[in-house]
């Protein structure tokens, strides 16, 4: 083993763009390894762990692109070879990026000429530059997107307070993915619009979520990302309080969807907290948790990335629906079930949104019995002695149906359609006939909502589409699961609405599409670029030492 290393001074390039040249030129056959890196502090204990340090290494500045060689042979132009090989690499991707259609700039000050209606900086250099950095733009009115690593928790607690104090949001550090308005910031997928807006303390949980989402035909306004330890005691959750009001206040964004790993557990409760407040539904993961009680007021908690999606996307529709229903004068819910399971699911889930406590005991069929809502089981022994099951015969639930209307404490009526063989031959005409008697009684003044489940398919006897088709046309609501008719059930007598959250008006970050100032890595400019954002790409260096510390001196003396 024999190390050569020549140094390219300032010549600063990002660590991505380095990281490829390194691997790309350890595969040539006349080396056994090459490393290039910019000469930071870090760098060089890197060569040193590595076993790659060179005494030429020591008078590297951070602007100094330093080049190692392993090869075994002894003569020295081995590194004057590679150097030529980087600087026709790197010339190669310089044109690049004069192709790559974004502005370009060396200075804070000549980016914002640039764009000066810029609202974000997107900052992705090694991490002991980007507090300073993230400094300058929150003082200058952008929120900051920090994707850099390895930042002083210190470091992190005084940006987010000064973002606090400017109305500003930092997300990060080490935040690595984020969307907003569609536009993708770092790390992110092409998901689909729609009125659900994530937030999160865990990147490709987001990703994955937002993922989910798309996959399951749903859609995003916006996804915003925390940082990792944004959720741990020492910064408090900074910004997720920011973040959630930023979403609160926005009219798009009719569900939210919150996950992060686990947190500590003061900030969880303060989390929790904000998302009971936030005035929409809610559905939040804290990964590894097992919640025994699944929903707490708005809030819906999910025990996988899957689960978290598919409830966000059946809350989103029942949102759709929930508007579109007519108000009821009946605050109570009644089910009148076919199927035995299909009854109890719905009595334990009315149980749990309502926050109400089942009686001990079941008389009568009746599966759920509290504050005036009740779910019956009509095959029931009870209601079958001496009559066929209700699945063949409907007619006593229709008779029931038709009852109450002398009921009117009741606003919401849950029912099941149940199809197949061996069901009656029309069940979905049977309950149409029954809620129109229903309706017609009691008249204009004391309206009732009618939610159905059909449980079947388009190849059963009764084909499923036409049934479905049939409630619709008589003003009957179909939900997709007994999950979904609960939900909108209770929806409808509390008279919930998403809204935005009191006194919280969107601000620049959500009300407007991004613009971007770049620093760090370039892919992520030309990504911005080919989402049609506004985007320039300041291209930092870091500042000499010298230089710093005379920076700071002045400073202080002004």
């Amino acid at each position: 083993m024999m190390l050569h290393a020549l140094l390219l001074k300032g010549n600063f390039q990002d660590s991505v763009t380095l990281m490829v040249l390194s691997r790309d030129l350890s595969g040539l056959s006349t080396v056994n390894r090459v490393s290039v890196m910019m000469g930071t502090p870090a760098n060089k204990d890197v060569y040193r762990e590595t076993g790659m340090w060179h005494d030429a290494l020591a008078e590297a500045t951070p602007n100094d692109l330093c080049i190692v060689v392993d090869s075994d042979t002894t003569d020295p132009a081995i590194a004057e070879t590679i150097a030529g090989e980087i600087k026709t690499r790197l010339a190669e991707l310089a044109v690049g990026k004069r192709k790559a259609g974004y502005s370009t700039a060396r200075s804070w000050r000549r980016a914002r000429q640039l764009l000066p209606d810029a609202n974000m900086v997107l900052i992705s250099v090694a991490g002991q530059y980007a507090p300073a950095l993230a400094r300058q733009a929150l003082e200058d009115g952008c929120h900051a997107m920090i994707f850099s690593d390895n930042v002083p928790v210190e470091d992190e607690r005084a940006l987010k307070t000064l973002a606090g104090e400017r109305g500003l949001l930092v997300m990060g550090p080490d935040c690595g993915t984020a969307i907003i308005d569609r536009v993708p910031l770092a790390f992110a997928n092409r998901i689909p619009a729609g009125p659900i807006a994530v937030v999160g303390a865990s990147g490709t949980g987001i990703q994955e979520l937002t993922s989910q989402i798309a996959w399951l035909g749903g859609g995003i306004t916006h996804a915003l990302g925390l940082g990792g330890r944004d959720l741990s005691e020492t910064i408090g959750g900074a910004s997720a309080a920011p973040a959630l009001a930023l979403v609160a206040a926005d009219p798009r964004s009719r569900v939210v969807a919150f996950v992060s790993k686990q947190p500590a557990a003061a900030v969880k409760d303060k989390v929790m907290a904000i998302l009971q407040g936030l005035g929409k539904p809610v559905v939040a993961l804290f990964l590894g948790d097992r919640p025994t009680r699944r929903v707490v007021g708005n809030v819906h908690l999910a025990r996988s990335l899957d689960e978290a999606a598919s409830i966000a996307v059946d809350l989103a529709a029942i949102d759709v629906q929930a508007s579109q229903l007519p108000d009821v004068s009946g605050t109570a819910i009644c089910g009148l079930y076919t199927g035995g399971t299909l009854a109890s699911e719905a009595s334990f889930l009315l149980g749990e949104v309502l926050d109400l406590t089942d009686q001990a005991t079941h008389t009568e069929g009746r599966m759920f019995d509290a504050a005036g809502h009740r779910i019956i089981d009509l095959g029931d022994d009870i209601y079958t002695r001496g009559r066929p099951h209700p699945m063949i015969d409907p007619f006593a639930r229709g008779e029931m149906i038709r009852d109450l209307a002398a009921d009117t404490s009741i606003g919401v009526l849950l029912l099941d359609v149940v199809l197949g063989f061996g069901s009656h031959s029309d069940p979905a005409g049977e309950v149409v006939k029954a809620v129109q008697d229903l309706r017609a009684t009691r008249g204009e003044a004391a309206p009732v909502v009618v939610i159905a489940t059909v449980t079947g398919t388009n190849e059963d006897p009764q084909d499923r589409a036409s049934q479905t088709a049939m409630l619709e046309a008589a003003g009957i609501e179909i939900a997709g699961s007994v999950r979904a008719a609960v939900l909108l059930a209770a929806r409808a007598v509390k008279g919930q609405t998403a809204q935005a959250a009191g006194g919280v008006t969107p601000a620049g970050l959500l009300a407007q599409a991004p613009a971007v100032i770049n620093i760090g890595l370039t892919g992520f400019a030309q990504d911005l670029k080919a989402a049609g954002a506004k985007v320039v790409h300041l291209e930092w260096t870091p500042v000499a030492e010298g230089a710093d510390k005379f920076r700071q001196l002045a400073a202080s003396l002004q």
